[in-house]
């Protein structure tokens, strides 16, 4: 092996190494807050909604930045974009620890501005340097995502319970963000620009009349609406049934363990089908299930949450993968990508809090999940549209195939 070689493979094996300790941010910092939230809504006397907007500040970030990190990223370069992403991220994380109100709210809205970056820019990464591996990479950043988020869920609790309390175990969650800086550290040596899509196909205004967009579209948003209502409220729903909130962390990690799992297996069975309506309407059901099975029979908490992370993580990897196969072009890819990710997370925002008020209302989770029952349905209508095998078609935007 020439000394050349032997360089490029230790540069890409750094990059990728990386790019994974990037992963293991995105979602952690996130979702690492809920099994804490009844902590935190005792400590302030918020109510059920109230607490449900650090939920849904971050969807909104999300919503927001999302549009702008291909923008940012042209004009500094994606490596130095994601390194501030991540010091993005510690800011928020520091400031939501700060035991005030205010900041725990403004740290939670920082902290989704610094994944939302990270979520639009990572994939274009792997696409850009890695482009015959683009898969297999998925499906490991995928995994390192929930693994990552399972055991921050696992974690929190128990530093909290051992006289740091959830400001502290808010701020443990730093070791994530802190250690993908250390490693992301020689990327920063490199400046090249984004090879992401252009506004313009961003904003292509043809993809927002088609049927089958719109039917892609809330196939991934019904499922974003429905994954941040559960990752929400799971420890909650759980504890009311008598779980403590140690084990109502741990099942909530197992959870988004559960999530990882399709990255493994759906790429594999996606390959063999001529169109994917059968297994989207299958996954979808299985998040049905899982809300109906939480509802009467709790005591099977275990089984309803790894159904549950399973059929939403396949639903997200289905929903991803139709962005791809409905468009007939890399240019309307791009503009169903930026429409989805817009529409899903605008859904979502709105999910956590209202549940919550239902909550406050009813004094009980029954509504809520049974509300979730009912999306995942519809979800499923979506997703026996979505898996057709068909594509938008470029001349008559107004119609589904």
């Amino acid at each position: 092996m020439s000394s050349m070689t032997a360089t490029r493979l230790k540069k890409h094996g750094l990059l990728l190494a990386g790019i994974l300790m990037i992963a293991t941010t995105l979602r952690v910092t996130f979702t690492g807050a809920a099994p804490l939230l009844d902590m935190i809504r005792e400590t302030f006397g918020l109510t059920t909604a109230q607490t449900g907007i650090l939920t849904t500040l971050p969807l909104l970030a999300f919503a927001v930045v999302s549009p702008l990190a291909a923008g940012i990223a042209r004009r500094f370069g994606i490596e130095r974009t994601l390194f501030a992403a991540m010091l993005i991220i510690c800011a928020g994380i520091a400031l939501r620890s700060a035991g005030n109100t205010a900041l725990l709210y403004f740290g939670t809205a920082i902290i989704g501005c610094g994944i939302a970056i990270g979520n639009v820019l990572l994939p274009g990464l792997i696409k850009r340097d890695f482009p015959g591996h683009v898969a297999r990479l998925t499906g490991a950043y995928s995994l390192t995502m929930g693994v990552a988020a399972a055991i921050g869920s696992m974690f929190v609790v128990p530093v909290a319970q051992h006289g740091y309390g959830w400001p502290g175990a808010l701020l443990a969650l730093m070791i994530f963000p802190a250690a993908a800086l250390l490693v992301w550290l020689p990327q920063l040596s490199n400046h090249t620009s984004s090879t992401l899509s252009t506004s313009k196909a961003l904003h292509n205004r043809g993809i927002w009349t088609s049927a089958l967009a719109w039917q892609v579209t809330l196939f991934l948003g019904i499922n974003s609406l429905i994954y941040y209502v559960v990752i929400g409220w799971l420890p909650s729903i759980l504890i009311s049934h008598g779980y403590s909130e140690a084990q109502a962390g741990s099942l909530h990690g197992l959870m988004q363990l559960a999530t990882a799992i399709p990255g493994l297996l759906v790429g594999v069975i996606l390959s063999r089908l001529k169109d994917q309506r059968g297994i989207a309407i299958l996954m979808a059901l299985l998040c049905a299930i899982s809300a109906v099975g939480l509802l009467f029979m709790p005591d099977l908490a275990s089984v309803w949450v790894v159904i549950f992370g399973f059929g939403s993580g396949a639903t997200m990897i289905l929903g991803v993968t139709f962005i791809g196969l409905r468009a007939n072009s890399a240019h309307q890819a791009a503009a169903l990508s930026g429409m989805a990710q817009c529409v899903g997370y605008l859904l979502a925002a709105f999910g956590p809090p209202l549940m919550g008020k239902v909550h406050d209302i009813s004094g009980q989770w029954s509504l809520p999940l049974m509300g979730c029952a009912l999306l995942a349905c519809i979800m499923a209508v979506f997703g026996g549209f979505a898996g057709r095998d068909a594509e938008i078609n470029p001349t008559r935007p107004h119609q589904s195939s």
